[in-house]
């Protein structure tokens, strides 16, 4: 009785295990990209048909007041979306290196776009900007409202970076910080894509 006990919650454990996953992709929810991370990896790619499209992507500039910035602003640009604090020690190491990106692939139609979160105030993440004089833009992200858009990104996960094709559908994400040449290779290749 025991061993046919044991056999069934095998089964049943087995069952719900292959019930729970989506096999090695880490893109899930239809249409609308949602983070899986498999086996804890942090650097994830997707190709074709596993690249989901980022919805909603919105929320005030940081350094213009009045203004609002939208992914959709960018529209048939491949976008790097970082999503940064001027507290996070990562992100200040992470910054330069994105202006880099900005600097060398922007004439090729790249847009970096910076998503400031858990801040209290703009004071801080603007003078983080200007010292080190980053010009791609920022939505201040205050009430987290903008970090909706990449579901099933833990929260303290900072800093992030995910890369969209000019469909704006996810082609990579980075869990942790990033260096220019971990993005310009990646860039390059989704601005040349028809």
């Amino acid at each position: 009785m025991r061993a046919r006990t044991a056999v069934a919650a095998l089964v049943a454990a087995l069952l719900a295990l292959t019930a729970c996953t989506t096999g090695d992709d880490a893109v899930v929810a239809g249409g609308e990209f949602q983070l899986v991370a498999p086996n804890g990896e942090t650097k994830l790619r997707y190709d074709g048909d596993e690249r989901k499209g980022i919805k909603g992507l919105t929320g005030p500039s940081l350094m213009e007041d009045g203004k609002t910035i939208s992914l959709d602003d960018y529209a048939g640009k491949v976008v790097v979306v970082n999503i940064w604090g001027a507290w996070c020690p990562p992100c200040r190491t992470e910054a330069p290196e994105l202006q880099k990106v900005q600097d060398e692939a922007g004439p090729l139609g790249v847009q970096v776009l910076g998503v400031d979160v858990k801040e209290n105030s703009t004071e801080g993440p603007r003078d983080f900007m200007r010292n080190r004089q980053l010009s791609y833009p920022s939505i201040y992200d205050e009430s987290g409202r903008a970090m909706l858009s990449f579901r099933g990104l833990p929260p303290n996960t900072v800093p992030s970076t995910f890369v969209l094709d000019k469909q704006h559908r996810v082609a990579a994400a980075f869990l942790g910080g990033v260096i220019a040449s971990d993005l310009l290779p990646l860039v390059k290749e989704l601005s040349a894509e028809a």
